[in-house]
């Protein structure tokens, strides 16, 4: 698992991930399960140097034995004219959208890897991806979330508009489900154990939600602070899942970046494999 989240605000939006990536193999009984957790992946991306668009992953880390890490930055070359095969892929600096960044990242990664790969496989594992930034000339950002399920990608679909602001995450939810919305994944079985009709649950869940939900993100939040809170609820989960009676898979280096309108993308935290003392050349 992992947790992937963006906390947005006016002045822009911060994206920030664990590390943790667990690798799974099919047992007898033909259920996957996990071998390894490694807590060195890279789950934050640029998609264009110099330019506010970044992406986030989540569920599998890889597409066949291509980490998506290395395939966003394929992606990011087509995306800056520095991939020779693919000219048409370079963005117009002055005239993109964050849609149709989001367009082409889903045609990147599910049409023209994922599909093939898996399209006759038995196991077909679960990806996600955000897109987020700002468009060309625009004043406030946006988001677009790409989900691969069941060997099936729809359009990505808006999931924060440029008016929208708060809290929105993917990956393990019990931590930041329990802490911002109030309650468990588990209470919808709850309320049917105490026989509250099926059809009255739904309703029930959003009375409940509307109670016990914490509002964290007021809109003119300064970046710092939704930076430091992206931070702590980043870390909240990681612990949750240190503490928990199951294998603890969200967990390693905290990365966080921020993009806002006049200063693009920058990164906050980051690791590398490398000591940048000796690669003062390699920023990417």
């Amino acid at each position: 698992m992992t947790i992937a989240l963006t906390v947005k605000v006016h002045d822009g939006l911060v994206l920030a991930a664990d590390s943790a990536t667990t690798l799974y193999s099919v047992g007898a009984n033909g259920q996957p399960t996990p071998t390894n957790v490694y807590n060195s992946a890279n789950k934050v991306f640029n998609l264009y140097k110099g330019l506010p668009i970044g992406g986030m992953t989540f569920g599998a880390g890889s597409i066949g034995s291509a980490s998506i890490s290395t395939l966003a930055k394929d992606l990011r070359q087509r995306f800056s004219g520095a991939d020779p095969a693919h000219p048409d892929w370079e963005i117009n600096r002055s005239a993109y959208t964050i849609e149709e960044v989001a367009k082409a990242t889903r045609t990147f990664l599910f049409s023209e890897l994922y599909e093939p790969l898996y399209q006759n496989a038995a196991d077909k594992p679960s990806l996600g991806f955000r897109v987020a930034g700002y468009s060309a000339g625009e004043s406030l950002a946006e988001e677009w979330l790409i989900m691969i399920h069941g060997g099936q990608c729809a359009d990505p679909v808006l999931v924060s508009p440029q008016d929208q602001t708060g809290i929105s995450w993917n990956g393990e939810p019990e931590a930041l489900t329990r802490l911002i919305l109030g309650y468990g994944m588990g209470l919808p079985d709850v309320l049917a154990d105490l026989n509250v009709p099926a059809a009255q649950i739904p309703l029930a869940m959003e009375r409940i939600k509307e109670a016990l939900q914490v509002s964290m993100v007021p809109p003119p939040m300064p970046v710092q602070d939704a930076i430091e809170l992206a931070e702590f609820l980043v870390h909240t989960t990681i612990m949750f899942s240190r503490f928990t009676p199951w294998p603890a898979s969200v967990g390693g280096p905290i990365e966080i970046a921020a993009i806002t309108k006049h200063e693009g993308f920058k990164w906050v935290r980051r690791k590398h494999y490398f000591d940048a003392r000796f690669n003062p050349d390699i920023s990417s």
